[in-house]
């Protein structure tokens, strides 16, 4: 048994920040692109001089108020760190900086491009750093990370680049078999740099021979066979494609002046690695998320700031599967323990890591354009997974099993996803894993109750602006409300976990039930998995954690008490982990695994570096084409218009509709769930519609007056529930200065139509509902459809992620 199809939320979040910075992170192994994480690097914050917040808001969201905010406020009470906010909103991170640039959504590439001209022509950039070809060069100029700012890109005769030079293609450096560590082999091919008007061949992780290049190349050179070959180094490609615009153009997109432009720049490039260039959802969130935000992260490029202290750092994480480089001291190797697993094979339900012209669906030219995108640079993307289904594309399902989600609510244009789950010839059974009956688990056919945050693990891994290396653990607190059942004979609280170890029970699954991690390794509750990745994360590294001492065995035993063994049995625990068991207590008494501050720097860089290139062209991303128009994608960031999947822009959508809609968080509600806590609902009743002064006159509305949110692809101003049954979006004015005018928002968190917000029967026992639920407004209905694909939101064809900031709305006085 087995599927392709696990995909997660990422696309709602900020998929194309991941994704964006993926494609930065592809390595250059033989001759090709490959092995790029799923992640992005943030700033630094204790350390950083400088930081230029772009559509981000760390007092309310971001992952900020309990983690990135403490970071920086006293520092900036302190006048320490100078920050520059740009967001179309006068967020609390916008009032503590020196200064707030109110661009228009959906034009942050242009704000960064302006930037980048200014940057490239005024030579406020690390040349060093940038010239940098290869891990020895970078060595040698005391860099952890390095960019391949002076490779060779070939260039068509219109000017179009493509693929770096080989070396062998112009019969500099033959291409080599080499082996890998298992002792396979594999084909590498050389790149090229120029060097004082001279081409040399290099490897870029060559660790002895150090290569640096000239980092300003336009010329052409022979190959092989006496043909000339066009080449331009990566910068000198980032500086003509800066030039597209003046800086002033730039600025009229962004609705600025070109002096804003210039400052920042200037200010960013003042503080040598101690400057940083922040970036979150906001420029993730738009059909051209993807360039957004390589336009973004490609400033911090220009200064060499990955891996400083003050820099752009990554996350770094304590193993938990066993297969940690740096100990072979793990003593549950999940892959080693168990049976073999099936290797995952076939197109999955939405089509990603794969091209279209690799697929048998695509036959010619005259296959574009395809039904729905395909993915080749992105996972994950969620707003795909229903309406895939919906269409058949590519081929029909006949299960769909959701955990901890509400796409009908959290998506744009969410009730688009409703369809799939009430077509029974397309979907016939729909199981949801939740912790209520919620605006998309009340479409299910069953669901299974899930545990309270309080009562289940979680291994949470860390965050990018951490730079020490943490695991947090989240373990049971209190036991269960939930219906106590028996799976392989033993008894334990209902929820996700148990109802995949009944499947397997009931399918006779190998790596379950008696002996499922191997002889005497028995793995019948969900805690027998989790106890194991405790004992993995405690003796992850060059030194483990130290034992904890009899006192604290103690404490560990006595508070834990008062839960029952079908969610803490300290004896099997104990029996799971036998040596190491001293240790998981040491970490569980602690809450995780944290290093310590002092093992955190290595003078000016991060002891927990990236340490691997940096793409400032990506070859990869150039490779790839649009499965709709057949056009390639761009390699290098630049400003791209917002367009509907078949790159038509959307002027026609905005007809008639004046006022530009965008979403945002309050920290008094933070998801689709947090409408069910009464102490939060209390601080917050209800959200409204958010404006600037200036609209509201031109409206002739006041703070408290009632508007409906109406778009192209919703003029009805509704959400359209199925079955009959609509739930308006009408919310209440409130009026500020702190927006740019022309633009309206929302918070997340209310204008619920279930969670309770409504009465439910259930057993014939109508469980009556919690009225304020149903308060204020949730207007992600209104935003627009894409018109091709017709039950989908936009989308970022490249990068994956939902349109939450393109829709352009009128609001109607109710």
């Amino acid at each position: 048994y087995g599927t392709a199809n696990t995909h997660g939320h990422t696309t709602v979040c900020q998929g194309s920040l991941y994704f964006a910075c993926k494609a930065m992170s592809e390595q250059y192994v033989g001759n090709t692109f490959k092995d790029g994480q799923k992640f992005y690097w943030q700033a630094d914050q204790e350390n950083s001089d400088y930081i230029l917040f772009i559509g981000a808001n760390l007092f309310d969201g971001n992952y900020g108020p309990t983690n990135r905010a403490m970071r920086m406020t006293q520092r900036m009470a302190d006048g320490k760190l100078k920050m520059t906010v740009v967001d179309p909103r006068y967020t609390k991170l916008a009032s503590k900086a020196e200064r707030w640039v109110p661009i228009a959504p959906g034009t942050d590439a242009a704000f960064a491009m302006g930037m980048t001209r200014w940057i490239l022509e005024n030579k406020k950039f690390d040349g060093k750093f940038l010239s940098c070809c290869n891990k020895a060069a970078a060595a040698a100029a005391k860099e952890l990370s390095w960019s391949n700012g002076a490779w060779l890109i070939k260039v068509d005769k219109d000017g179009k680049p493509g693929k770096f030079l080989r070396a062998q293609e112009i019969g500099l450096k033959a291409a080599e078999k080499r082996q890998d560590d298992k002792g396979k082999e594999f084909d590498f091919e050389y790149l090229v740099t120029m060097k004082d008007g001279k081409p040399v061949a290099f490897d870029p992780n060559d660790e002895k021979e150090a290569v640096v290049g000239d980092l300003f190349t336009d010329t052409a050179l022979t190959d092989s066979e006496g043909k000339e070959v066009k080449v331009k180094s990566s910068l000198q490609l980032m500086l003509s494609t800066s030039r597209e615009k003046t800086i002033a153009e730039y600025a009229g997109l962004c609705g600025i002046d070109a002096a804003t432009i210039e400052a920042v720049a200037g200010e960013f490039t003042s503080y040598g690695k101690k400057a940083c260039v922040d970036i979150h959802r906001g420029p993730a969130q738009h059909t051209n998320g993807f360039y957004n935000i390589s336009a973004c992260m490609n400033l911090n490029l220009l200064i060499g700031n990955f891996d400083w202290k003050g820099g752009m750092i990554a996350a770094s994480t304590y193993n938990i599967d066993g297969t940690s480089k740096s100990t072979d001291k793990q003593p549950f190797k999940f892959k080693d323990i168990g049976p073999k697993g099936v290797k995952v094979f076939g197109t999955s339900v939405i089509r990603h890591g794969m091209k279209y012209e690799e697929s048998t669906l695509f036959q010619g030219k005259e296959s574009y354009p395809a039904k729905r995108n395909w993915w080749p640079l992105s996972s994950d993307v969620y707003e795909e997974i229903l309406p895939s289904i919906a269409d058949s594309y590519p081929y029909p399902a006949k299960v769909a099993f959701s955990y901890m989600g509400a796409p009908t609510y959290s998506l744009p244009a969410g009730h688009t996803q409703i369809a799939a789950l009430l077509d029974l010839d397309k979907l016939p059974l729909y199981i949801a894993s939740d912790i209520l009956i919620g605006p998309t688990s009340m479409y299910a056919d069953y669901i299974i109750p899930d545990l309270h945050f309080l009562e289940r693990w979680e291994f949470q891994g860390s965050h990018p602006n951490m730079p020490v290396k943490v695991q947090p653990i989240r373990q049971p607190v209190i036991a269960s409300q939930n219906e106590v059942i028996k799976v392989f004979g033993e008894e334990q609280p209902i929820s996700y976990e148990t109802f995949w170890l009944a499947l397997a029970e009931k399918l006779g699954m190998k790596g379950f039930g008696k002996d499922g991690f191997g002889p005497g390794q028995d793995f019948t509750r969900p805690d027998d998995f989790y106890i194991r990745m405790v004992a993995n994360i405690a003796l992850d590294g060059k030194d483990p954690v130290a034992d904890a001492t009899p006192a604290e065995i103690e404490l560990f035993k006595l508070s834990r008490r008062h839960l029952p063994k079908n969610v803490c049995d300290l004896e099997r625990w104990q029996a799971i982990t036998g040596a190491a068991w001293p240790k998981v207590v040491a970490v569980l008494n602690r809450g995780g695994r944290f290093a310590s501050q002092s093992s955190t720097y290595k003078d000016d860089h991060v002891a927990n570096k990236y340490g691997k290139l940096i793409n400032l062209y990506q070859e990869k991303t150039a490779g790839c084409k649009d499965a709709f128009t057949g056009k390639s994608f761009h390699g290098l960031a630049r400003f791209v218009p917002i367009t509907d999947t078949m790159g038509h822009d959307t002027k026609e959508l905005a007809k008639g509709y004046p006022l530009h809609l965008i979403t945002q968080r309050d920290v008094r509600h933070t998801k689709s769930r947090t409408i069910t806590m009464p102490y939060l609902t209390d601080l917050l009743p209800e959200n409204g519609i958010i404006m600037h002064t200036v609209d509201a006159a031109r409206l002739g509305v006041k703070t408290g007056d009632l508007v409906k949110v109406v778009s192209a692809t919703n003029p009805d101003g509704a959400w359209e529930l199925r079955k009959g049954r609509k739930k308006p979006m009408i919310g209440k004015v409130q009026i500020t200065e702190t927006i740019r005018p022309g633009v309206v928002t929302f918070t997340l968190g209310h204008g619920h139509w279930s969670g309770g917000a409504e009465d439910v029967t259930i057993d014939g026992k109508v469980i009556p509902a919690d009225i304020r639920r149903e308060a204020g407004v949730h207007a992600n209905a209104a935003m627009w459809i894409d018109p091709y694909l017709k039950n989908t939101c936009m989308i970022d064809k490249v990068g994956g992620s939902v349109s939450f900031y393109d829709t352009m709305v009128q609001l109607i006085k109710v």
